[in-house]
């Protein structure tokens, strides 16, 4: 998801997909630690997300 998508999103979007992606987070790191897999770069990619779903979170909090 880019940072253009991450922007149109609402706060309350913003927020459930934090929690979404965070679970998912969770369960693909755990099934990775289990057996490897298929591409690892998955856990980046996820990480990444986090952080731009919460610094965007983050800057509309400061904002109002």
């Amino acid at each position: 998801m880019k940072q253009s998508i991450v922007k149109d999103l609402t706060t309350d979007e913003v927020r459930d997909r934090i929690i979404e992606e965070t679970a998912s987070y969770h369960k693909m790191k755990m099934n990775h630690a289990v057996s490897p897999i298929e591409n690892p770069l998955k856990l980046k990619m996820s990480r990444r997300l986090i952080a731009r779903l919460n610094t965007e979170l983050k800057k509309r909090s400061t904002q109002k």
